[in-house]
C-alpha cells in the first residue's frame, strides 16, 4: 500500500488548496493530467466573470506547480480494476468517471488519493488508500 509521504491530490483538493491545513497534504504531492483537463474546463462552466478568472488563475497556478502524471497505458490497465472493484461493490462508474480515471492514475503510480470527497472512491479500498481532507 501507500503512506501519507507521497500522494495524488484529486481536483477537489487543488481547487480548496490555498484553504487547506498543509498539515493534512502529503509531503510529496502530484496531480494526474485528467485534474488539468478537469480544471481546463472549470472557467468555460460559469458564466460569472469572477468566478471564471478565479478558475483560471487555478489552472495557471496549476500548471506551473506540478507537472502531471500521464493516463498512460499503466493507468488505463488499472482502470480495468477500479472498474471491476466499483462493480463488484455495487455501483456505477458512468457518474463519477474523471474520478475514476484519476483513481486509476494513483493505482498505477501507487499513490494514495488526497480528496474533498471520499465518497466518490468508496468501493476502492482494496485498490487505493483514500485520505480526506
Amino acid at each position: 500500500m501507500t503512506d501519507r509521504l507521497r500522494g495524488l491530490l484529486d481536483t477537489s483538493v487543488l481547487i480548496d488548496h490555498d484553504l487547506l491545513d498543509p498539515e493534512l497534504l502529503p509531503d510529496e504531492s502530484a496531480i494526474a493530467a485528467i485534474t488539468l483537463a478537469e480544471l481546463a474546463a472549470g472557467p468555460h462552466a460559469t458564466d460569472d466573470p469572477v468566478e471564471r478568472a478565479s478558475r483560471q488563475d487555478r489552472l495557471i497556478w496549476a500548471t506551473a506547480t506540478f507537472d502531471p502524471l500521464p493516463f498512460d497505458h499503466h493507468a488505463a490497465r488499472a482502470y480495468g480494476l477500479v472498474f471491476a472493484a466499483l462493480k463488484a461493490a455495487g455501483r456505477t462508474s458512468r457518474s463519477r468517471f474523471a474520478d475514476l480515471l484519476i483513481a486509476s492514475t494513483a493505482v498505477a503510480n501507487n499513490l494514495a488519493v488526497y480528496t474533498r470527497n471520499r465518497r466518490d472512491l468508496e468501493g476502492l479500498e482494496l485498490l487505493i488508500k483514500v485520505f480526506e481532507v
